[in-house]
């Protein structure tokens, strides 16, 4: 089995109200698939669910930015990491990625941070959307499963 680090994790930023979830989720997903620090890159995996945190039609009828998150768990391969900079990696990853599809739009930097294990159970409602890093390291995904 490959050593792995599991991080709880929340994603928040605002989008677009005409924006996809499905195309959201991925963007996160396939952002996180590989991590940089310092010069050096490693694999990652990113499973969770992303859904809108503001009420349908809210923002639409006016124009502005609504609200979306993934709630899941980033799993790092590797024995020597840290969840700070886990998170730290993926945010700078993720951030990169959001800026260069939603930035034109006015989207906000994505918050991105370690949470409890137990909120990603517990908050994360249930019409929400599965997403997941695509073709992933197998051994990363199957330590991942079962938080999932």
């Amino acid at each position: 089995m490959l050593d792995s680090l599991i991080v709880p994790l929340l994603v928040t930023t605002d989008l677009p109200p005409e924006a996809d979830l499905a195309e959201f989720g991925g963007l996160l997903t396939g952002a996180a698939r590989t991590l940089d620090r310092e010069g050096a890159s490693y694999p990652a995996f990113l499973a969770g669910k992303v859904f809108w945190l503001d009420q349908p039609g809210s923002a639409e009828s006016q124009g502005d930015l609504r609200f979306a998150a993934l709630l899941g768990f980033l799993a790092a391969s590797g024995s020597d990491h840290e969840a700070r900079t886990v998170v730290a990696d993926a945010r700078k990853a993720i951030s990169a990625a959001v800026d260069a599809r939603y930035g034109d739009v006015g989207a906000a930097t994505p918050a991105v941070m370690a949470i409890r294990a137990t909120d990603v159970r517990e908050r994360t409602p249930s019409p929400a959307l599965f997403v997941e890093t695509a073709d992933a390291l197998p051994d990363l995904v199957a330590v991942t499963r079962p938080y999932t």
